[in-house]
């Protein structure tokens, strides 16, 4: 039976993903921070130990309450570093990935479109999804696809907790509404479900029309 690990898989984006792929007959490990806390190098250390390989995997994690630069610590700093960028790193270097697989990375718009009041989140997003860029190319050679899906507004705590008045701001958003976890998932089902292969090394705006790019 295939396997997946889901990354932040007991809530939000990643529950959603974690269910969808459920729902295909694919044996997932919906990884809860109790599992695996990015944001501490042990206990990642400690998850690869006892997971070694996957045939898909879901890097996903939530990021840090908006502060003003100014206010922003070293310990800000090294705590978010782990948590969106090392910890990460630190897992593809240490997992197999089966040939044929697929790793898909939950990102966010900001790397695109900084955040004055996400900064730290901007910064080590966008750095990881650089790496994330290079090593598809070698991860292509194992016909292993990586996909980096950028979520915009979405419908989760982590957006409750950012905007104050969501309705409000769901009336200048092009769709006029927030962004649902579950089509994130059925996106990732139908990806692997159809066997897609050659979409990899790309970034999707999963944002409804909502930024201002084309790249």
């Amino acid at each position: 039976m295939t396997r997946a690990i889901v990354l932040g898989g007991s809530r939000g984006i990643g529950k959603a993903i974690s269910d969808a792929l459920k729902s295909i007959d694919i044996d997932v490990f919906a990884a809860s921070k109790n599992d695996i806390d990015t944001s501490n190098l042990n206990s990642v250390r400690k998850f690869l130990e006892e997971n070694t390989q996957t045939d898909i995997l879901v890097l996903n994690t939530g990021g840090p309450a908006p502060k003003p630069f100014l206010t922003i610590t070293e310990e800000d700093w090294n705590l978010y570093h782990n948590q969106l960028f090392l910890g990460f790193v630190t897992i593809l270097q240490n997992i197999k990935i089966s040939n044929g697989g697929y790793i898909f990375l939950i990102s966010s718009s900001v790397i695109k479109e900084p955040n004055a009041k996400l900064i730290i989140s901007s910064a080590y997003r966008a750095a990881f999804a650089e790496v994330f860029k290079v090593l598809s190319k070698e991860y292509a050679e194992k016909n292993i696809s990586c996909v980096n899906i950028a979520p915009g507004p979405i419908n989760t705590d982590r957006t409750l907790e950012l905007i104050e008045n969501v309705k409000e701001f769901e009336k200048t958003l092009p769709m006029k509404r927030l962004g649902e976890p579950e089509e994130i998932g059925n996106f990732v089902k139908a990806i692997i479900q159809n066997n897609i292969k050659y979409l990899s090394g790309v970034t999707i705006n999963f944002d409804g029309a909502n930024s201002n790019y084309i790249f």
